[in-house]
């Protein structure tokens, strides 16, 4: 199983998540919200071979904890995955809309000055930002939309800049998640969860929850499960290798 967008630094007790992910043969993508959590996260998946760590500034936080960046040239050296960063359109965090935008030009000019990154990133609500600044930073590397909520049109922008997609089992339960996913290249479709953040039932999602995803996508693309898992893990298998190309 692949989680390509998780936040095992916010479960309540992330040591047992990472072991129980070890224990599973889990593939996840631990995305960050601040430069400060890196170093901490780091030393907590020491050991865990199948876990990478992403260098992020999430969106929402940019308001609060932009001073941050000044860390990003330092840490980026450390890691080929870039997350949790990207613009957040939302009312409650429309007026940092352009401190997130320069702050998001800034990652993904880092990026491309040290020859591309995977990046995991949030749109919400500012689709059509994040894919002008992609289209203008062309050599940050592979854009791997999480969560991807914009416009039919939005999407097929997206696509033809050549972004990736990571979907989860909270979008897979709207009509309007499972409609994007169908439009979406199944060759630059990942599995995710947004743990702790998404939730099921009032529960929330842990790595092992995109079991759930592989099913809701098997109705998607009219596969079973373990066809789905294929795809899922030839997909992974090729961005792992596009680092220093935007086009993926």
């Amino acid at each position: 199983m692949i989680d390509l967008h998780c936040h095992l630094d916010l479960y309540p007790d992330p040591a047992a998540v990472i072991r129980a992910v070890t224990d599973r043969g889990i593939y996840v993508l631990s995305v960050t919200t601040t430069p400060r959590a890196f170093p901490v996260m780091k030393r907590m998946i020491k050991g865990a071979p199948r876990i990478r760590l992403g260098l992020g500034l999430h969106p929402e936080l940019v308001a609060q904890r932009h001073s941050e960046l000044d860390l990003f040239p330092a840490l980026l050296g450390e890691t080929d995955y870039v997350g949790e960063v990207g613009i957040d359109g939302s009312p409650p965090h429309q007026g940092s809309l352009d401190l997130q935008e320069r702050t998001f030009r800034r990652i993904l000019k880092l990026c491309s000055d040290r020859g591309g990154r995977i990046l995991s990133i949030h749109s919400r609500g500012a689709a059509s930002r994040v894919l002008d600044c992609l289209e203008a930073n062309p050599n940050a590397g592979s854009a791997v939309l999480h969560w991807f909520s914009g416009s039919p049109k939005e999407l097929a922008r997206a696509a033809d800049l050549g972004a990736w997609f990571s979907v989860g089992p909270a979008m897979l339960r709207s009509g309007r998640g499972r409609n994007l996913i169908a439009g979406m290249p199944q060759q630059r479709v990942l599995t995710e969860t947004d743990g702790p953040f998404a939730r099921d039932g009032g529960q929330a999602l842990y790595p092992w929850d995109v079991a759930s995803a592989e099913s809701g996508l098997a109705k998607v693309w009219g596969l079973d499960p373990a066809g789905v898992r294929d795809v899922i893990k030839q997909n992974l298998v090729r961005l792992s290798k596009t680092r220093g190309s935007a086009s993926g």
